[in-house]
């Protein structure tokens, strides 16, 4: 017995130490001679460690095994397969679970939820939950948090407050799930009205809670609102984490308060990537697009390797601003120093940049030589800018096709440019098709806040 257990610590202790599939083949070796897969804990750990080494030789491992695998090993493997590209295979090993005998346990079920969830296989996760039901689970806190976010998830946002009605007992998370789940279906003022039962319950908010409700005060543009939980966190010395302090001060910008959005974001004792590129995108949405580039150069010496999304909110502020060469500079710097594929967007970024420069026929240039077709709005963009500097170049007809033929604001940019090239019948034309369709041109508006 005791050279047995020496055995289990030695074999436990090469386990802990396994970081690639040569030692897990090893370690399936000794396995094999010295009829550890017979052992159902040490078949959970090392399996537990094999999914986060290579799935498919843990998913081979745990299909070729002798005996029946413990449940801790099922649920490790359903867990794994949960998060993967086809999420619906756990649901697979979930039903074989049931043939063989084993019963789900309260960690099983919110595994396959979020299978379901992240396949959108809404009827799948219905059915669970009738199972749950049916299982006597009807009141386990952590199932019933893994319904809400399948629900929530799916967009049931109805079917989740169901659940978080009939749940018995709540937490943290299961409140934050709620609010989540408002934010996620664009009900912000449901979000908040849930935050405040949350406080008649006397339950306290997370880090977690109070980004859903930055964001629900985002949206409502609830500057108030936002002060109010900013000073909850002051109050009760919640530690500013990267995801909470870039909600605030998101939320402070996008209410029109961008010294506060700074103040917030320079007393951050941490920030990233993401946190750089919404300040970045900001500034330059405030006019202040030279803070914004300077913010991005900062953002650079760092250390931070900017994405596609920083690079398109640089272009963008640089387009603003006219500055033609930093916005080329910029350009040529994702491509050779940070070798990112130019999308679309990014491609529109230089076409709006040249085009409002008055650099038509480089911006014409850009839309022929890109290497995906040019959507309506680049096209938008540069006809735009064509009508504004009252010059066109020789167009390639395919081109205008690009339009969207349903929205009557393409037909009168087409017919103003064929205008500036005296095409007389052809912008008449179009005018004439628009008024048969029954289009119209929507009119712009603005909007702004009146203090009571």
């Amino acid at each position: 017995m005791g050279m047995f257990c020496n055995g289990t610590s030695w074999t436990l202790n090469l386990i802990q130490r396994s970081t690639t599939l040569s030692h897990l083949l090893q370690l399936h070796s000794l396995f094999l001679k010295s009829s550890f897969d017979h052992h159902p804990f040490l078949i959970s750990r090392f399996l537990l460690s094999a999914t986060s080494i290579s799935l498919p030789f843990a998913n081979s491992f745990f299909h070729s095994l002798p005996i029946l695998p413990p449940l801790f090993a099922c649920n490790t493997i359903i867990r794994a397969l949960a998060n993967t590209p086809t999420p619906l295979q756990s649901l697979t090993l979930f039903r074989h679970l049931q043939s063989s005998g084993l019963s789900p346990d309260n960690f099983t079920y919110p595994f396959v939820l979020k299978a379901c969830a992240r396949s959108s296989s809404f009827s799948q996760g219905g059915a669970l939950h009738s199972l749950t039901l049916k299982t006597g689970f009807r009141s386990d806190r952590y199932i019933g948090n893994a319904l809400l976010n399948f629900y929530s998830d799916c967009g049931a946002v109805g079917f989740a407050r169901q659940v978080f009605d009939e749940m018995d007992v709540r937490d943290v998370v299961s409140w934050s799930s709620m609010i989540t789940a408002y934010v996620g279906s664009n009900s912000p003022s449901e979000a908040l009205n849930v935050f405040h039962e949350m406080k008649l319950a006397n339950e306290k908010p997370n880090s977690v809670t109070l980004v859903s409700l930055l964001s629900a005060c985002t949206k409502m543009v609830n500057i108030t609102a936002g002060e109010s939980i900013h000073s909850y966190i002051i109050r009760n010395h919640i530690e500013v984490s990267v995801e909470l302090g870039t909600a605030l001060f998101e939320m402070y910008s996008k209410c029109g308060n961008i010294k506060k959005a700074l103040l917030v974001f320079n007393s951050m004792p941490e920030k990233n990537l993401q946190s750089f590129t919404i300040m970045i995108s900001a500034l330059a949405n405030h006019g202040r697009e030279k803070d914004a580039i300077s913010l991005f150069n900062q953002m650079e010496d760092m250390g931070l390797e900017p994405d596609g999304l920083s690079f398109s909110v640089i272009l963008s502020a640089c387009s603003h601003m006219g500055l033609v060469y930093e916005g080329k500079m910029y350009f040529d710097r994702m491509v050779r120093l940070y070798k990112i594929k130019p999308t679309v967007e990014h491609y529109g970024c230089m076409v709006d940049l040249l085009g409002r420069a008055g650099l038509i026929q480089e911006a014409y240039d850009i839309i022929k030589n890109m290497p995906v077709e040019p959507n309506a709005v680049i096209l938008r963009s540069f006809l735009g800018a064509c009508r504004n500097q009252g010059w066109i170049p020789s167009l390639d007809d395919h081109l205008l096709s690009k339009l969207e033929s349903e929205l009557g604001a393409n037909y009168v940019l087409t017919a103003n440019v064929l205008s500036i090239r005296a095409s007389w019948n052809d912008a008449n034309d179009l005018r004439l098709a628009m008024k048969q369709k029954g289009l119209k041109k929507i009119p712009g508006c603005s909007w702004l806040e009146v203090q009571n």
